[in-house]
């Protein structure tokens, strides 16, 4: 069977950083072209630098750190709706409806496309509905400026949160989504290679 597979990814030395984040740095160790017996490379980052996801430890000082998510939340099938600007309770409802109807297995995931601010309605109708993870192309889930009441109604459903994605080369509908962190013990976050798969 062939496949297409999207990189849905940011690069991390050039990513975007959340307002007031350390930035991704990169330090040479070694080099072979100074006689080194290999390249090395050491780095530091922000947990929620580039494509990352959020663990309920993030906003809940009880909550439970990315090692301790269930993988399958990461993997399997998700829908990609396109939406600019506010994201209201209808939207969630208009959404969810589109990626039943598509491919039911699909709505248990959901991936925004486009400039979208996900408001407290809609927060509470994707929490009420229990799909496992959201992902949006923003830095952050919820507006910018004050993202913590939509971060406490997700994760507080346990809802992953998948932030930072690039979905401009990805068309509406039902993939394979691949979007497991790194496995870092008692993190709060963890950055991850997201990626979508269509069957051709």
């Amino acid at each position: 069977m062939r496949m297409k597979v999207y990189d849905i990814s940011q690069e991390v030395f050039g990513c975007a950083v959340y307002p007031g984040d350390p930035k991704p740095e990169r330090k040479i160790v070694l080099k072979m072209s100074e006689g080194a017996v290999c390249n090395l490379s050491a780095f530091s980052m922000c947990a929620h630098n580039g494509t990352h996801v959020d663990a309920p430890l993030h906003f809940y000082a009880d909550g439970k750190s990315i090692d301790r998510i269930d993988p399958e939340c990461f993997v399997g099938y998700a829908y990609v709706a396109a939406h600019e600007g506010l994201l209201l309770a209808a939207d969630a409802e208009r959404i969810l409806k589109k990626a039943e109807e598509c491919d039911p297995r699909s709505a248990e995931r959901i991936l925004v496309k486009g400039r979208a601010v996900v408001t407290a309605e809609a927060a509470k109708v994707f929490a009420a509905r229990k799909i496992r993870l959201f992902g949006n192309e923003s830095q952050t889930v919820g507006p910018e400026d004050a993202p913590m009441e939509v971060h406490l109604i997700m994760l507080g459903a346990e809802i992953v949160l998948l932030e930072g994605i690039r979905l401009a080369g990805v068309d509406e509908g039902a993939y394979l989504l691949h979007a497991a962190p790194l496995n870092l013990g008692g993190a709060d976050g963890a950055p991850c290679r997201a990626t979508l798969i269509r069957p051709d």
